[in-house]
């Protein structure tokens, strides 16, 4: 990954919608790219592949929460089972992170900026991704490695 642009996506998997996060090219910094409505884990593991594509991702970091005690629940489960979907679309390495908590973060987040009650309804999908994808740099960054 000695390529100047390394571009990183993240997923976060949700029931109804699947939020979706990219870094910039040096794979420092994440922000939001977009939501994908939930139609099955098929048609939505073609679309994020597509996606990943178009956007010349180099690596799929796809979240995963885990509990208290490290271990999967039902939702980490579903997690799982994405990226073995995503595994069949694409040859993009695709990585499971712990993502527990991305949405209780991301309401704080929204809290802390200031937006108002009204606007805080709705979904927090691409946010909880971006906030997935920003520990994932820089957990990498701490840990030494290159993007």
């Amino acid at each position: 990954m000695n390529n100047p642009e390394t571009r990183i996506l993240a997923v976060d998997p949700g029931e109804k919608r699947i939020g979706l996060a990219i870094s910039d090219p040096t794979a420092t910094i994440a922000r939001p790219l977009t939501v994908v409505k939930h139609v099955s884990r098929l048609l939505d593991a073609a679309e994020v592949a597509r996606l990943a594509l178009e956007n010349n991702v180099v690596r799929i970091v796809i979240g995963r929460p885990l509990d208290s005690e490290g271990q999967p629940g039902p939702a980490a489960r579903r997690s799982e089972r994405f990226a073995d979907a995503l595994r069949q679309q694409t040859d993009i390495p695709i990585l499971l992170w712990d993502e527990s908590g991305s949405t209780q973060t991301a309401r704080a987040v929204r809290l802390e900026m200031g937006v108002r009650r009204r606007d805080r309804q709705g979904h927090l999908d691409d946010l909880a991704a971006v906030i997935i994808l920003q520990s994932y740099l820089e957990a990498r960054r701490e840990a030494g490695e290159a993007p």
